[in-house]
């Protein structure tokens, strides 16, 4: 059994070809709340086990601090 905290990473490969599903812009990886953010549609798409959720539904939206701070 492994007794390291468990990290989600993002295979930077993957991050290269994942696009915003509502703008088709590009997302930028926010390793401390797991999440991919997109600052043109100013959502969050979170990260679940290491699976990017790409789901317009499951998105929350970001602030208007939070947009600015991309």
């Amino acid at each position: 059994m492994n007794d390291e905290p468990s990290v989600t990473e993002i295979d930077p490969k993957l991050l290269e070809i994942l696009v915003c599903p509502q703008t088709r812009g590009p997302l930028v990886y926010d390793r401390d709340k797991t999440e991919l953010l997109s600052k043109n549609a100013a959502l969050a798409y979170p990260i679940r086990d290491g699976v990017p959720i790409m789901l317009i539904d499951e998105a929350r939206a970001l602030s208007d601090e939070e947009v600015e701070a991309l």
